[in-house]
């Protein structure tokens, strides 16, 4: 084992208040960003007439989804920006700007004037602040899966790593939490007029504690050592020339299980309650609440992942059983009616498998790439796959389940992600067992 790894996996070791400050840090940046995001798209409805023209609500509706989705659809150009920016200036630097970078929208969507007071100023603002959050998300989640990861103890990278989608599902429930807090609080009348703003102020403080978490965050020990050695290439080139392979299958990847997770996470419920199964509040609760199961399953299969059974192998094997289950699950759920049971199980199934990707994917896809472009090639692959295809997921599945008439048409779209996820697996090395490169 090279000499920097060994010296940076032991002072990680010995120096166990600065390891958790550092997985702290990590984990609160990806609350606040899933905080904001599933906020916003919960209080969509609420948002809508506030800044577009209220004599038109579902134009208003489809607008303000439309600049939710444009939040995902920037994600690739924050990805391409700091990922380089990472790979050229360190991975600390790149998670103390994005993080600002999100809790400054948050601030400023809730103190956003209306339609009512500045007429069309309003929902360009709006859009500006989406931009800028779509931005940020697409540098959080991988610089700061990047950094945990390499600051990581021998033997602990996927623990370690998984920190960083147990901050986003925490802050996606939290983002609930909050939108549910309001509306149950407060009346229509006062929703519309100011109450929406309050979890979105709250927000900006969580990003207030964020920053300042950050703000003396130590260098990569992984980074400083390779930091003198770097060349004038550019990381973002060398990931789409010299590691283009390992690109293209972290893309491949990402995507075919962002399908995945998206149509257990998002478009369960909405599927349950297009068939008649299910009413949307009950299937949304059911879903809300396995996302608690999720949780503390996320270490613990990255633990498996780190001492038991390499992680390539363990992803793979959760995503195949996932594929087989789709199908029939989705029948159980047809043939009973959408009983409780039958949707319970399935969604603890779900769930449960897609844990494995969840808390030992970020030490998997760091590990496909080497130093020099790590945060690059990690950057683009996983925010193109999950947010680009993976947010498409809920509208192809609708799509394909209208033109072939077929309810269990997006349970085959899952199984065939799934495939295409196992095949693109077996295509890269596990180096689970072997230092970062």
């Amino acid at each position: 084992m090279p000499e920097t790894q060994v010296a940076a996996d032991d002072k990680d070791m010995i120096e166990a208040p600065e390891l958790r400050h550092r997985v702290m840090a990590g984990f609160i940046g990806n609350v606040v960003e899933w905080y904001d995001f599933a906020l916003y798209g919960y209080l969509a409805g609420i948002i809508a007439p506030v800044f577009f023209p209220a004599n038109d609500p579902t134009a208003g509706l489809i607008a303000t989804y439309g600049i939710f989705a444009a939040g995902f659809l920037m994600r690739p150009m924050g990805a391409a920006a700091f990922g380089w920016f990472g790979d050229r200036y360190g991975r600390a630097r790149t998670m103390q700007i994005s993080v600002a970078m999100m809790a400054l929208p948050t601030l400023l969507l809730g103190v956003l004037p209306t339609y009512a007071s500045v007429g069309i100023l309003a929902p360009a603002l709006l859009v500006l602040v989406r931009i800028l959050q779509g931005l940020s998300v697409g540098g959080e989640f991988s610089s700061s899966a990047t950094y945990l990861v390499e600051t990581a103890p021998t033997g602990k990278r996927g623990l370690i790593g998984s920190w960083a989608n147990i901050g986003s599902m925490t802050g996606s429930l939290l983002g609930v939490a909050a939108a549910a807090l309001v509306t149950n609080v407060f009346n229509a009348e006062q929703l519309g007029d100011w109450a929406w703003r309050l979890p979105f102020l709250a927000g900006a403080v969580l990003g207030g504690t964020a920053i300042l978490m950050r703000r003396n965050l130590h260098m990569s020990e992984r980074f400083a050592a390779h930091d003198d050695a770097r060349d004038e290439t550019s990381p973002l080139l060398e990931a789409f020339t010299v590691d283009r392979r390992e690109t293209f299958i972290a893309l491949v990847f990402a995507a075919c299980y962002g399908i995945c997770y998206y149509i257990a996470f998002v478009y369960l419920p909405e599927w349950l309650a297009g068939q008649g199964l299910m009413d949307r509040h009950v299937a949304l609760t059911i879903n809300t609440a396995m996302m608690v199961l999720v949780i503390p399953a996320m270490p613990l299969t990255a633990m498996i992942g780190d001492r038991l059974i390499p992680r390539k192998t363990l992803i793979a094997l959760a995503i195949l059983l996932l594929g087989l289950f789709s199908l029939p699950l989705h029948w159980w759920m047809l043939s009973s009616g959408g009983s409780i049971i039958s949707v319970v199980v399935t969604h603890a199934i779900c769930f449960l498998l897609l844990a494995v990707p969840l808390g030992s994917g970020p030490a998997l896809f760091a590990e496909m790439f080497p130093e020099r472009d790590r945060l690059s090639g990690y950057s683009i692959a996983f925010n193109i796959g999950m947010g680009i295809f993976g947010g498409l997921t809920p509208m192809i599945a609708t799509s394909l389940i209208a033109a072939t008439g077929q309810s269990t048409a997006a349970s085959v779209y899952m199984s065939v992600a799934a495939l295409f996820a196992v095949v693109a697996l077996s295509r890269c090395p596990d180096r689970s067992r072997v230092p970062l490169r």
